[in-house]
């Protein structure tokens, strides 16, 4: 149900436009007279992973002297998705402004506002590009960048430091150093010890998983900026079959159906000696009660042969909807959210990764999670999913490459057959432009 942050403005008061408040834009703002005051909706808060939106929602409306209506959504990001084409199909003024998963400017741009019609010219400087090209569309900026995620491996520093070993640099390293070990800590009594646990359910993990293998294997990122099918090649087969070599051996066959948290499990119980997660696990793995607390490092993941390391960028960002009957303040509310003070605490109190760079640098930041400096660079180099090229189509892109690459994991397929079929569909798809 929703829930006013901030009393209701007055029947008068409500009809107003955009407009009615000052606007804030990141920076101080002088409040407007609560007889002038705007409501503004934003979808997140509760169930939203996302739990610090309705307190900087709050601080905005006390600066502008608006009021702020907090609309919880699903946790679940294919029922929240749901949930928003619903409303925006049915051009619903409900909500003005709403988080949406990385992945989804392509899918929802015809329904958001341009941003940059509302904001100044600099709106996006300091922010990381490859964020800010994902959610422009057509030359329209859809989104504001809020924070951040890429894969990363995390890894036993103890374990390699008593067998002797470094961080492995490629996949097939990965592989080498996880039997050694895995053979060595069965032999002394741990039968439950695997060397290695990623996400391998057929779903949008797997996508992200197996994205990494073949990008970092020089096999292109399935749909091409151009909006070329790339996934046909023999680099890419070759990233499938190496990762299919790992269930049963280095991997329990129950990766095929092990999401982040089944993962996160196993590592953090003691249990395996690389994990490939999101930067999330980091706290927690090192928290109280974690069996491995003091024992993690983590580092960028490991490359093919002929690749370099290649991390899928996940994250969440601030949109207005294009029904919105207060735009303009829609808009100051998702710079707010998303400006530097705000990323910063965001980082400090709740852990999340900014998506402004120099945030990275910051003595305050790193004091409250050191990793942050080690996440620089991988995000820097960070792949997106072929989604804003893709738009519409994204979501059966994706489902075609998981199941493609599950039904590899799994001994059904080969890597060459496919990605032969893989990139036969993806054709279908495209075929009339995305």
């Amino acid at each position: 149900m929703p829930r006013t942050v901030h009393p209701s403005p007055s029947p008068a008061a409500r009809v107003l436009k955009g407009g009615a408040g000052a606007l804030l834009l990141g920076g101080a703002a002088l409040a407007t007279p609560q007889a002038l005051a705007t409501e503004i909706s934003i979808a997140c808060g509760a169930g939203d992973s996302s739990d610090y939106c309705p307190a900087l929602a709050e601080q905005w409306a006390e600066k502008t002297g608006n009021t702020v209506k907090v609309i919880s959504t699903p946790n679940d990001a294919t029922e929240k998705l749901s949930l928003y084409q619903q409303l925006l199909g049915s051009q619903s003024s409900d909500i003005d402004v709403m988080l949406i998963d990385i992945v989804w400017p392509g899918l929802l741009d015809d329904h958001l506002v341009d941003l940059a019609e509302h904001l100044p010219e600099d709106a996006t400087e300091g922010f990381f590009p490859a964020l800010v090209d994902n959610n422009t569309i057509d030359g329209r900026l859809v989104a504001m960048p809020w924070y951040t995620d890429a894969g990363v491996l995390y890894y036993r520093k103890d374990l390699l430091e008593k067998y002797g070993h470094e961080v492995p640099a490629t996949w097939q390293q990965l592989t080498e150093i996880a039997e050694d070990i895995q053979d060595a800590e069965r032999e002394a009594g741990n039968d439950d010890f695997w060397g290695f646990s990623f996400q391998g359910r057929a779903y949008e993990g797997l996508t992200c998983n197996a994205l990494e293998w073949v990008a970092s294997h020089g096999g292109g990122t399935l749909v091409d900026d151009q909006g070329e099918v790339t996934i046909d090649n023999p680099r890419a087969a070759d990233a499938l079959d190496l990762a299919a070599s790992w269930i049963g051996t280095i991997s329990p066959e129950g990766a095929l159906n092990h999401t982040e948290e089944e993962t996160r499990g196993i590592f953090q119980s003691g249990n395996a000696l690389f994990l490939r997660n999101w930067p999330y696990v980091w706290s927690l793995a090192n928290g109280e009660g974690s069996e491995v607390a003091g024992k993690v490092g983590m580092a960028p993941l490991p490359h093919g042969p002929e690749g370099e390391s290649k991390a899928t960028l996940g994250g969440w960002n601030v949109a207005v909807s294009r029904y919105s009957e207060h735009p303009e303040l829609a808009a100051d509310l998702a710079a707010y959210i998303t400006a530097k003070p705000q990323q910063k605490a965001h980082a400090v109190k709740m852990g999340r990764n900014p998506t402004i760079e120099s945030l990275y640098q910051d003595e305050e930041v790193l004091a409250s999670n050191p990793s942050m400096n080690d996440l620089y660079e991988t995000l820097t180099n960070g792949v997106p999913r072929p989604a804003s090229v893709t738009g519409d189509a994204y979501a059966r892109v994706s489902n075609a490459f998981f199941n493609h690459t599950h039904q590899v994991l799994s001994g059904d397929l080969d890597g060459a057959s496919a990605v032969q079929q893989l990139g036969r569909e993806l054709e279908r798809l495209g075929r009339r432009g995305w």
